[in-house]
């Protein structure tokens, strides 16, 4: 099904009440974003209800921005095995609340009850931090989101713990290239299914899947707001991209079948093959020519 033939419908108290009423009876509760099937409709401005952020919103996305990423740093060298996720957990939220002042965005949201998200191996997105202890050759994805002065910085990469795996490394890298290109697209005039089909035509070359369950969001003072951002899709199609937009890009890509569950937690998604799965993610503005990710770290490179 393509990219048009789907809603993204967010969870979250920012959403207008018509988008409520397309969720009846398809919206996995607690689900941060998830897609369900809509019938046909034209994608417009007005029906995706997007804003445009203004420069001083920009600026405050961009601090939002930064020290999501600086979050993401910190906590690289405390990825080892032994270390459990409620460690990391704990290594994160300290450092938010303490040092850099800011709300970690995850904790109490929809009723998640941590600071933020751990997804190891086959667990696609939503891991809920515990007492279980990495071991030599997991991978793990993190996923950081602060608010600072009312704007959401949203940000997750990739660890290797211990000595990498060859699967491992492989699923990490096609996740971080699925990723790459498709930031690289952004500027104003692109649709959002020329990105989604780049993104999909990537990973499915290399033998690998993307998950359609879970999407992109819009960012902003609300967590997930529109546009919906889908990692798949048919060029030509989708939103047409503006100067002031902001939005993640965050590819969920599964070594093998695209298929995943929702465990009794209702929060953490696997595959259902037990395959591993990657995801890198960032926030992205779109400028008057391009581009700005707005949580990159001058460490790492885009």
């Amino acid at each position: 099904m393509n990219a048009l033939r789907h809603v993204c419908v967010v969870n979250n108290s920012g959403i207008k009440p018509a988008v409520l009423n397309i969720s009846h009876g398809g919206c996995r509760r607690r689900a941060l974003y998830t897609i369900i099937p809509y019938p046909q409709q034209p994608v417009s401005y007005k029906f995706m209800g997007v804003t445009i952020k203004s420069a001083e919103e920009i600026e405050k996305m961009r601090v939002a921005g930064r020290l999501a990423a600086d979050v993401l740093r910190m906590v690289e060298s405390h990825v080892e095995p032994g270390v459990t996720t409620q460690d990391l957990n704990d290594i994160c939220h300290d450092f938010m609340v303490n040092q850099q002042s800011v709300v970690p965005a995850p904790l109490n949201y929809r009723g998640f009850p941590r600071s933020i998200c751990t997804s190891v191996n086959h667990v696609v997105c939503h891991g809920i931090p515990a007492e279980k202890k990495l071991k030599n050759g997991d991978i793990i994805n993190i996923d950081i989101t602060v608010i600072k002065d009312g704007y959401h910085g949203d940000t997750s990469r990739m660890f290797q713990v211990g000595k990498p795996s060859i699967q491992g490394q492989r699923i990490s890298r096609i996740a971080y290239e699925c990723m790459k290109i498709g930031i690289e697209m952004i500027k104003p005039g692109i649709r959002l299914g020329d990105i989604g089909h780049a993104i999909q035509n990537h990973a499915e070359k290399n033998n690998c899947s993307v998950v359609r369950e879970y999407c992109g969001h819009g960012i902003g003072k609300v967590f997930h707001e529109d546009p919906q951002v889908l990692h798949y899709g048919k060029p030509g199609t989708g939103l047409m991209l503006e100067p002031g937009m902001t939005f993640t890009i965050e590819p969920m890509i599964n070594l093998g079948k695209r298929h995943v569950k929702l465990l009794p937690d209702e929060w953490t998604v696997v595959t259902k093959d037990h395959s591993l799965s990657a995801q890198w993610e960032h926030t992205n503005l779109v400028t008057e020519s391009g581009f700005e990710v707005l949580t990159l770290h001058p460490d790492y490179g885009l």
